[in-house]
Parts: structure tokens; C-alpha cells; sequence
């Protein structure tokens, strides 16, 4: 548990701003109009990014790519599981009627549209998650050229 504790920490302040950026949105009446949750990513994607960066200055010269993939995976998976809760409990007790301001022709019943879009917003956090965590473990990995060398002089 304590190697997890720096993705958690960071997961969860990335929890806390994707829902403080989503009340925002709300008071401003912006919250239904789906192309402003594209800023989640970019919110997501810059915790990632630290809680990798953190953990590279950590771990020295232990730093592998399994590791920073893991804080990174974490780091977003936390943020996206408690970001979904919030989004449930808003949508369903908070303001009711906002599933219904989402939906459009293809909702069939309100009970299916409610799962379908718990799922969206699940399905699209970890998905940027896993594509985010990707890109910027290229930044952090170790180069293989240092490898090339090494065997070189052998």
C-alpha cells in the first residue's frame, strides 16, 4: 500500500478538481453540453503526468517503466472511480433532471440512458487514462541508448 500512496494522493486531488471544474460548469448552465468535458482530460492528464514525475524523483535510479505506468494507471483510475460516484450521486439525487436534459432520440427509457451514460463516463476516464499514462511514459522512460552503449562496450 505505501508504493500507492503517491498515485492515490494525486488521483484523488484530480478527483477533486474534475468535480469542482464540473460545479463550475453547472452554475454556469454549461454542465449538459458534453464538448466542455473534453477539459477533464487535459485536468487527468496533468495529474498523470505529476504523480509520474513524482514518482521518478522518488524512486532515482529504481525507476522502471512498470512503475510509472502503475502511478499513472492509478492516478487516473482513483480519479475517474470517485469522479463516476460523484457524477452518479449528482445526476440521481443532486439534480434529477439532468439525465433528462442529456438525453436525446435514441434514449429509450430513462433507467437504460442512466446506465449508458455512467458507463460513458467511466469507459472515458480510464480510457484516457491508459492513452494518457502511454504518452507521457515516454517522456520518463530511461533512454535505450544508454543500453546500446553499454552493450557496445562489452
Amino acid at each position: 500500500m505505501k508504493n500507492y500512496a503517491l498515485p492515490i494522493r494525486f488521483g484523488v486531488a484530480a478527483s477533486g478538481s474534475l468535480i469542482a471544474y464540473f460545479l463550475i460548469l453547472s452554475l454556469l448552465g454549461l454542465h449538459v453540453n458534453v464538448f466542455y468535458s473534453l477539459f477533464n482530460a487535459v485536468i487527468t492528464g496533468f495529474a498523470i503526468f505529476e504523480a509520474i514525475k513524482y514518482y521518478k524523483l522518488k524512486k532515482g535510479s529504481e525507476f522502471n517503466y512498470a512503475g510509472g505506468f502503475m502511478a499513472g494507471l492509478i492516478t487516473g483510475g482513483v480519479a475517474t472511480l470517485i469522479f463516476t460516484i460523484f457524477f452518479a450521486f449528482y445526476s440521481t439525487e443532486l439534480q434529477p433532471g439532468f439525465l433528462e436534459e442529456l438525453s436525446t432520440k435514441w434514449a429509450n427509457t430513462y433507467r437504460s440512458f442512466e446506465a449508458i451514460v455512467f458507463l460513458v463516463v467511466a469507459t472515458m476516464g480510464f480510457t484516457s487514462s491508459i492513452v494518457l499514462t502511454l504518452a507521457f511514459m515516454q517522456l520518463f522512460k530511461t533512454s535505450n541508448t544508454t543500453l546500446v552503449k553499454s552493450v557496445q562496450n562489452i
